[in-house]
């Protein structure tokens, strides 16, 4: 065992092996998605995959890790230079993605992306091994976060809208959601990193949990 997770397999003795072996699929990896990819691979995940088709860009540098570091450069090549042995995939997360993508090697797929209808994909096609986040942006209390199941998360617009949808859809399966019911404090796309961030670091404890089984 490196040194460096000498104290996360203390925290969790045997069952740190159950995460060293975990194959874990990150779609999207911008202010939460790439804070979860910096948990995953510091907890000691050994097999990681991460989806994004985006370039690093200025606005983004209040919220996403190396982001002023590489202004311009696709965000899965950027971040393979810091995380040498993820896995990537340079493509968009939309639904035709989904439906054609091959899940079945994965443990966990957690869901760090905005697309409507991606999300209701992933929802209807892996329900029992996803993680998914809804909107972090316009908020500033991170202890306003919450984590349910999709059918019991509220006060968010955008939840509201893929519950709608999944009813249309005839969708009834349960899986687990980070939400914040916290009333926006802007109109217009502002973003904190004292949420966006907790939103990762939530999604990445969850991603521990699931693996664990506990």
């Amino acid at each position: 065992m490196a040194i460096k997770h000498s104290r996360v397999k203390t925290l969790f003795k045997d069952d740190f092996t159950k995460l060293q072996n975990a194959n874990v699929l990150l779609l999207g990896v911008g202010g939460v998605g790439g804070v979860c990819l910096e948990c995953l691979y510091k907890s000691g995940v050994e097999q990681i995959t991460i989806v994004d088709f985006d370039t690093f860009d200025e606005t983004n540098i209040n919220r996403q890790l190396f982001s002023e570091q590489h202004i311009g450069e696709k965000k899965v090549q950027a971040l393979k230079k810091h995380y040498p042995n993820i896995e990537i995939i340079d493509k968009r997360v939309d639904e035709e993605w989904v439906k054609e993508f091959d899940f079945e090697k994965f443990d966990v797929i957690l869901d760090a992306i905005d697309d409507t209808k991606a999300k209701l994909a992933l929802a209807q096609k892996c329900y029992k091994k996803l993680i998914s986040s809804f909107g972090s942006a316009k908020k500033t209390d991170p202890l306003k976060i919450e984590v349910n199941d999709i059918w019991k998360t509220y006060g968010d617009k955008f939840g509201s809208k893929i519950r709608y949808e999944l009813r249309k859809r005839g969708f009834n399966k349960k899986y687990k959601v980070i939400f914040s019911p916290e009333e926006p404090r802007s109109k217009e796309m502002g973003s904190f990193m004292g949420v966006t961030a907790s939103f990762g670091l939530i999604m990445c404890s969850e991603t521990v949990k699931k693996v664990l089984d506990v």
